[in-house]
Formats: C-alpha cells, sequence, structure tokens
C-alpha cells in the first residue's frame, strides 16, 4: 500500500506542469499542516527554544507553516527530477556563479565534499550538480520496505546521482570516489543518536557526526559549505563558501572539530537570517540532547564526543 501510494502520487505530480506539480504539494502541505498538524507543536516550540522572544506567536506560526511547505515543495521537485535539465535549473536559480565553483575545482581532479543544511530545496543541489557534469555521489541507507527501496534506487539512478550504501564496506568506498575525484553530497545538520562532535549551534550544543570531517581528512579534499534558498514558490538561490581544507598538521580529532565548527557557522547564519528556510520538523533535529555522552577535550579545543562514526545523514 506504502509504495502503490508513493507511485500513485509521483504519477499525478510528474503529468501535472511545475506549477501544478506544487500547487498539488501546497494542498498536501496545508492539509497536513492545519487539519491534522503533523508534528506542528514540536516545531513551534523548537522555534521558541531557538529564538525565544525574538518573534511574536504569529510569526512563529508562519516560520512553521513555511518551513513545512518548502519541504512538501521539495519532495515535489525530488519526484519530478528525472525530467530536469541543466536549461530548466539555470531558468529557475542563479546556479551559474555555485557550479562555476565547483567545475573549476573539478578541474584539479580533486575530489571534494558539498556540505548542505535542510534549507530551501536542498535536494535539488546534488540533482542540479549532475546536470551541470560535477561528478557527485552520496550515501543511503537500505529503506525497511524492499519495494519502496527499489523505487527510491531507481529514482536515484534516473536522476543521475549515484549512491554509496551504507554498510561495512561504506568508508573504504566514499574514500575511493573522493580520490578519483567526485564530489559527496551530504546533509550535515542532523543529531547522532550516539557521542559525536559537541558543537555550539543557534542556542545549545549539537551531537554532530564526524563522517564528513574525517573523510575530508582522509582523502585530503576540500568541504564546500553551501546554502540552498526557496525564493517564492518555484525560484531557488545558490551560494557557496570558502573551501575548508583538512589541516594534517593538527590532531585528527581537533582538525574534525575545526573543520566542523566552521560548516556549522555558516548554517547558523543562514538559519538566523532566515529561520524559515530550515527543517524544523527534522525527526533526528540537531539540538536534541542526548541521554548519555562523555565528553573529552581534543588538543588546543573545545570538548568533542570522541566516538569516531561514519554516518553522515546525507543528500
Amino acid at each position: 500500500m506504502e509504495y502503490a501510494g508513493i507511485r500513485a502520487l509521483s504519477w499525478l505530480i510528474n503529468v501535472l506542469p511545475c506549477h501544478g506539480a506544487l500547487f498539488t504539494g501546497w494542498l498536501a502541505a496545508w492539509f497536513s499542516f492545519y487539519v491534522f498538524h503533523f508534528r506542528v507543536s514540536a516545531a513551534k516550540q523548537r522555534i521558541q527554544k531557538v529564538f525565544g522572544n525574538r518573534f511574536p506567536t504569529r510569526e512563529i506560526n508562519r516560520i512553521a507553516w513555511l518551513s513545512w511547505r518548502n519541504f512538501i515543495f521539495t519532495a515535489v521537485e525530488v519526484m519530478r527530477s528525472s525530467s530536469m535539465t541543466a536549461e530548466w535549473v539555470k531558468s529557475i536559480s542563479d546556479c551559474e556563479h555555485f557550479m562555476g565553483v565547483l567545475l573549476e575545482h573539478c578541474k584539479t581532479k580533486r575530489g571534494a565534499i558539498l556540505a548542505t543544511p535542510h534549507m530551501g530545496s536542498w535536494e535539488l543541489a546534488g540533482v542540479a550538480c549532475h546536470l551541470f557534469g560535477v561528478p557527485i555521489f552520496s550515501i543511503a541507507g537500505r529503506q525497511r520496505n524492499p519495494l519502496f527501496d527499489k523505487y527510491l534506487n531507481q529514482q536515484r539512478e534516473r536522476s543521475g546521482l549515484p549512491i554509496v550504501v551504507r554498510g561495512s564496506s561504506l568508508l573504504k568506498g566514499v574514500i575511493k570516489n573522493l580520490r578519483s575525484g567526485k564530489v559527496l553530497a551530504l546533509l550535515p545538520d542532523v543529531r547522532m543518536p550516539t557521542a559525536g562532535l559537541s558543537i555550539n549551534f543557534l542556542t545549545a550544543k549539537a551531537n554532530v557526526g564526524t563522517g564528513m570531517a574525517m573523510f575530508a581528512r582522509h582523502a585530503g579534499v576540500p568541504i564546500f559549505p553551501c546554502i540552498i534558498t526557496r525564493v517564492g514558490w518555484g525560484r531557488h538561490r545558490f551560494r557557496i563558501y570558502s573551501p575548508i581544507w583538512p589541516d594534517m598538521e593538527l590532531d585528527k580529532n581537533t582538525d574534525a572539530y575545526r573543520m566542523t565548527r566552521e560548516v556549522f557557522r555558516i548554517i547558523e547564519e543562514a538559519v538566523q537570517a532566515e529561520p524559515e528556510q530550515w527543517f524544523w520538523f527534522n525527526k533526528r533535529w540537531v539540538l536534541e540532547p542526548l541521554v548519555e555522552s562523555r565528553s573529552i577535550a581534543p588538543r588546543g579545543g573545545a570538548p568533542t564526543k570522541m566516538l569516531i562514526r561514519q554516518d553522515c545523514h546525507t543528500l
């Protein structure tokens, strides 16, 4: 039933014109937000906790609604990704500088990590990179529903986003791809279920994964932070920041903390400036604390959680 529902919705989204598909998504977002109140209370509480008295109740409601609507719009765009072209992406975004920076780096034959938070249409970044010739890949886990898992993998193949499946050979597969000049796309702003790096983020400590930084160190490649934001319904703004290179003269844990902290500094500035663009409904909300954790301070750095996991949430 789950598989049949997804296929039926995907068919409808793809037969409709772009604005018709987005309107269908808007209806789904409106009903799930205002009628079924799907995780709405939790999202509003998170916004209140982060911003305190900065916003009145009405503005908090607006931020939560736009965040949810943008998420549904992103899902609609993912379903339509196999029919996207580079010219279409150009027509609805300002991605040319973004792509130019990545393509110029790719000429060096060195890989890179593209770190984008859950903002705007984050999935569009991976699809757009492929369409413009950036050799991008990502990481994915297996879905519980085998039919749905097969369908997702088919969609990824059609959109041109190769996948490394999580498992015992994950590190080896990722490093091999990075060293061959490919670009790993991932979403770093999720909470790790076990102790990772403890990073100051917004108003609290975020327990995040070490995979992003450790991949960069092992492969000797930079991390490019990027922010994707939605303008209105169907336009997008692409921003890419200066690369963060690993420093092999530093202790690996200190260096991992340094690189991750800089990525999260950029994300925090973006969330503070445009809070409605961030996905406040994430099940693995990055500011949810661990029940138990053990902090150890790296040499010359702030405390970190020292259990090293290669388990970044990815595009």
